[in-house]
């Protein structure tokens, strides 16, 4: 498969691919015009790969948690390792839950007022007055 399918099908530009290229996190064979082939399975992993990003993984650990998900094995001190990864990311799962829950409470709130309130929608003039954060 070529660079640029790859690309498509993951959802990512060819400058991700090359960058994930130098940072050993995926690998290309050369046709013999130079021109990168990827397997089939290159979509899977860029996409591992995207969502190990998202989740504030730098490369290096990437590369590691991408190493035990295809070898099937791990060392000790990287289990620990992917442990505290795991907590941290449950952490801020928990934040931004909490995060949604006081926006939904300001947007239920601002959609109905309880009777006691006076403000208006505001459309073009001052931001009408919420819940208390």
């Amino acid at each position: 498969m070529r660079i640029g399918e790859v690309a498509r099908q993951a959802g990512v530009s060819v400058r991700a691919l090359r960058y994930y290229e130098e940072q050993d996190l995926l690998r290309a064979e050369r046709s013999s015009g130079g021109q990168r082939q990827y397997p089939d399975s290159a979509v899977d992993r860029v996409r591992l790969i995207q969502q190990l990003f998202a989740a504030g993984l730098p490369s290096r650990s990437v590369r590691e948690v991408l190493r035990c998900v295809y070898s099937g094995t791990v060392s000790p001190d990287l289990l620990e390792q992917l442990e505290g990864e795991r907590a941290r990311i449950s952490g801020r799962i928990t934040d931004l839950l909490a995060a949604r829950d006081r926006l939904d409470g300001v947007i239920a709130t601002t959609r109905n007022p309880p009777p006691e309130c006076t403000h208006g929608l505001a459309t073009d003039g001052p931001a009408r007055t919420a819940a208390p954060l």
